[in-house]
């Protein structure tokens, strides 16, 4: 087996979530050959602290790994900025990353999937993100995996050759847009792609994903995909900073690993229409959605009380 990608899991205060994501990981092949680098982020309040070195001492106990290392800050960066330092230090030494955040549950083949991934496009340009969460999919007829311009963040790897094509500044990403560019960065007018960016710009959000995704695109990049996700997210419960109440994103796991990667480097137009089918219809019809707004408000309105 080649030299396996360090893996970066950025935590924070949720201990029964990042149990459920180690565990998970554990259970992965080539777990017990991984080094794994544990980035805690320092308490944006005195009140976060408790559950905080609830997570740091669930860290300290991690076992199945080749090697595991906490980075405990003491100042708060916040989501954004964890990811990007952190991410930049991995790549920095060791040309390669996997990255996970606290909520994320995997199959047994994750790290298999991306490990093959990253040595067989490692030299390939434009390949600039695999990312290990898929939609789910009406069309059961798609390959392995496939190559497609969204990069997902739930679950993912890059090389070092292309996180320096990572720009930070929401300015000048916005200043290469067009109208066609936008278009298609939303796929086809189905995703709020362009809007999180324009929300970044206002302050609404702090968001490195979109960032990241938008640095790929304008740069022509691909992401690498499987057709059968290899993440779930657990974190869609109203418990994560930036992450409501919902599960249009919910998946069941692939319990078989990748065995079939694209050898022609291009966008798939199979699964353009079977994402852009599935983003256009994700959050049903009109009863649907006030059914689930209502259902949001009630369980928010229930845990405050």
């Amino acid at each position: 087996m080649q030299k396996l990608a360090p893996i970066a899991l950025f935590v924070y205060n949720r201990p029964d979530h990042t149990r459920r994501t180690l565990a998970s990981l554990q259970k992965n092949v080539l777990a017990s050959e991984s080094r794994l680098f544990i980035f805690s982020d320092g308490p944006r309040t005195d009140a976060d602290m408790e559950k905080i070195n609830e997570v740091r001492d669930l860290a300290k106990e991690v076992v199945g790994f080749k090697s595991v290392k906490l980075i405990a800050r003491n100042e708060n960066r916040g989501l954004a900025n964890s990811i990007i330092s952190g991410v930049t230090q991995l790549v920095d030494e060791f040309g390669k990353v996997i990255v996970f955040e606290d909520d994320l549950i995997t199959s047994p083949y994750t790290l298999e999937y991306f490990n093959e991934a990253l040595t067989k496009y490692e030299n390939d340009e434009s390949v600039m993100h695999i990312g290990a969460y898929m939609y789910g999919l009406a069309d059961k007829t798609l390959p392995d995996a496939f190559f497609y311009r969204i990069a997902t963040s739930w679950g993912w790897a890059t090389w070092a050759r292309a996180w320096k094509n990572f720009e930070p500044d929401i300015d000048k990403l916005i200043d290469q847009f067009d109208k066609k560019k936008i278009h298609d960065f939303s796929v086809e007018g189905t995703m709020n792609f362009w809007k999180q960016i324009q929300e970044f710009k206002a302050g609404k959000n702090n968001s490195w994903a979109i960032r990241w995704y938008a640095s790929i695109f304008l740069k022509g990049g691909l992401a690498l995909h499987p057709s059968r996700s290899l993440v779930h997210n657990i974190g869609h419960d109203g418990t994560g900073v930036h992450s409501n109440i919902e599960h249009m994103y919910g998946v069941n796991i692939a319990q078989k690993p990748v065995k079939n990667f694209p050898t022609e480097i291009k966008e798939n137009q199979q699964a353009h229409i079977a994402i852009r089918r599935f983003l256009k219809n994700r959050k049903g019809s009109l009863m649907q959605r006030g059914v689930r707004l209502v259902k949001q408000l009630r369980i928010k309105y229930a845990g405050k009380k």
